[in-house]
């Protein structure tokens, strides 16, 4: 029998490498040689420049950002190619010189503070993600699976391919997914092998119900997540844990996904909540957690993305690949994280991952076919699970999160069962934000499948007549109501 049996997997949001460990200074041993070595980290003297002035990277970050910065596919390209680069449709990745960060920020709306974006957090602002990589295994070489925003990068995880899409959605998009119920796959998603699984998430919104298959049924609260896995026969092989993504159709706020507009510091209390619970649990002895981040959010990181090896599957919808992009180039470096008694302590692994390295680790363990090419010659992480006994030394306890640097918040409005607040810039384009059409989808798949199949025309004419911000937020309000009365029903 396999040493590990049990896989979990926490996606946060939108942060790079550098950003949150670039000035930890974590040293320890080389996964593969077994000598001594670091992180590839940050030396201060890096820079971008803008308006004929350099901003090196330093710390302390901000808990919060009062600005978000850009992350869709052409932001990136900026940030990593520098102002005015252009990516020709079915071409090479402009050459990488990571010199656009600063540039790219100011024109987001952040040029009244355009070094914000080259911050960098301390160490103890950030003592539970430094504890788990000093204790565990750190990744200095995990990649985002492709130049752009959070949904493909996501997809990646799931499917190791992003099936052709290459942008952020819009609400014309999902209408078509609708069509078919659901985004699909040529060679299916990881929810579709022979493999037992369970989705956890921390909101009323999951992304993972975008899927083709994923219903609200299959849904887990995270609430339950501790009792769960209290069970010694807890009988599933793959746990994917979905974040509070705050009020998405605000501001982002009240939430513990790490989005930049939202408090770091309530990430770090859900990434010591579920390590503790995973460790004090029956499974921990036979479990593998990988924590990873989706994206890098528009934050600098100063290694350049090296190319990368194309899915290989067929585009399913005709407007997947608005920018013509070919695959063959990772994204920004992000975090990563591996834990399990069966990893040697304080290990640092100079190996190149992507997202599509964790179904290249489940396909490992559990002994079932990749998906696409990209998965197939992923390294996976199974390897790092070398020793013949399991570890005895890991902590049961994490430090508490630092207090974060802004005012004490009130509790999530989530979390009290209230309506979130009002709409930014109500007026505006519900498309203005890039995110929106892709929540409102997810909530409108749970009302689909709240409602009786005679509500599916109204339901569909409803969310395909959305125009702006305020009515984006009183159709996800109304959808979070729903959600949570049939919660409140479930047995």
């Amino acid at each position: 029998m396999s040493s590990i049996q049990h896989v979990f997997v926490l996606m946060l949001e939108n942060r790079s490498f550098d950003h949150m460990l670039g000035f930890s200074g974590i040293s320890g041993i080389d996964a593969v040689s077994g000598q001594p070595a670091k992180i590839n980290g940050l030396q201060g003297n890096e820079s971008n420049s803008y308006q004929g002035r350099a901003y090196s990277p330093s710390t302390p970050a901000a808990s919060s950002m009062t600005v978000g910065p850009g992350h869709e596919f052409s932001d990136v390209l900026e940030q990593l190619s520098g102002p005015g680069a252009q990516y020709v449709p079915n071409g090479r990745y402009r050459p990488i010189l990571n010199s656009g960060y600063v540039e790219n920020f100011a024109a987001s709306g952040g040029q009244q503070n355009p070094g914000e974006i080259m911050k960098c957090f301390a160490p103890e602002q950030l003592p539970v993600l430094t504890t788990l990589a000093n204790h565990f295994t750190v990744c200095d070489n995990w990649f985002s699976s492709l130049p752009g925003p959070t949904w493909p990068n996501r997809f990646f995880l799931l499917a190791g391919s992003s099936g052709g899409l290459d942008h952020s959605p819009s609400t014309a998009e999902m209408i078509e997914w609708e069509s078919i119920r659901g985004f699909r796959f040529q060679n299916g998603n990881i929810f579709d092998r022979k493999i037992s699984w369970r989705i956890y998430a921390g909101g009323d919104l999951c992304l993972a119900q975008a899927l083709k298959g994923i219903n609200f049924a299959d849904v887990t609260p995270f609430s339950n997540f501790a009792h769960d896995i209290s069970d010694p026969n807890y009988p599933v092989q793959f746990t994917f844990i979905e974040p509070n993504y705050g009020h998405v159709a605000t501001d982002y706020t009240g939430g513990n996904s790490q989005h930049p507009l939202d408090d770091v510091t309530s990430g770090e209390g859900l990434l010591k909540t579920v390590y503790e619970a995973i460790r004090n649990s029956p499974v921990w002895m036979t479990s593998l957690f990988i924590v990873t981040w989706d994206e890098h959010g528009g934050f600098y990181d100063h290694v350049a993305p090296p190319a990368a090896l194309a899915p290989g599957d067929a585009r399913q919808f005709r407007s997947a690949n608005r920018y013509g992009f070919t695959f063959e180039q990772y994204g920004v470096r992000v975090p990563a994280v591996v834990i399990s008694p069966w990893i040697p302590a304080n290990l640092i692994d100079h190996r190149l991952y992507d997202h599509a390295s964790v179904p290249a680790t489940l396909e490992a363990i559990f002994n079932f076919p990749p998906m696409t090419q990209r998965d197939a010659k992923a390294n996976h992480l199974f390897s790092l699970a070398s020793l013949k006994s399991p570890r005895t030394d890991a902590p049961a306890d994490l430090p508490d999160p630092a207090n974060p640097m802004l005012a004490e918040k009130p509790a999530p409005a989530a979390a009290m069962g209230l309506a979130g607040p009002p709409a930014t810039r109500p007026a505006e384009p519900a498309d203005s934000d890039r995110n929106m059409p892709g929540f409102l989808y997810v909530a409108m798949r749970s009302d689909l499948d709240l409602s009786g199949p005679e509500r599916r025309p109204d339901i569909l004419a409803r969310v395909s007549a959305i125009q702006t911000r305020n009515d984006a937020r009183q159709y996800i309000e109304e959808v979070r109501a729903k959600t949570r009365i049939a919660r409140s029903k479930s047995p």
